[in-house]
């Protein structure tokens, strides 16, 4: 069964500064006050949280692990690892 979605709202674009790199003032007569950029507080930006099952971390695990790292788990038994070895060898033969 599929369930609507009601009261969406969407966040206000944030602004993008075109140069990344800040450009000093130009000297000028002595006379003159130096303009100063006025800077607002800044709100730290909101972080999200994420938490990710103890499987999605065993996944993510083992598909980081290298080759020798998964031929020493298949010979110490690891079935899990042995497959793959196998399923890796089968893929180099076609």
């Amino acid at each position: 069964m599929a369930n609507a979605i009601t009261g969406v709202t969407h966040a206000a674009p944030r602004s993008r500064k075109r140069c990344a790199i800040p450009i000093p003032p130009q000297a000028g007569p002595a006379n003159q006050k130096a303009s100063q950029p006025q800077s607002a507080p800044k709100a730290p930006a909101p972080k999200d949280t994420v938490q990710i099952s103890t499987a999605a971390q065993t996944a993510l695990q083992e598909s980081r692990e290298t080759s020798t790292q998964t031929a020493r788990e298949a010979s110490r038994g690891d079935r899990q690892a042995a497959r793959l070895l196998a399923k890796e060898a089968a893929a180099k033969k076609s």
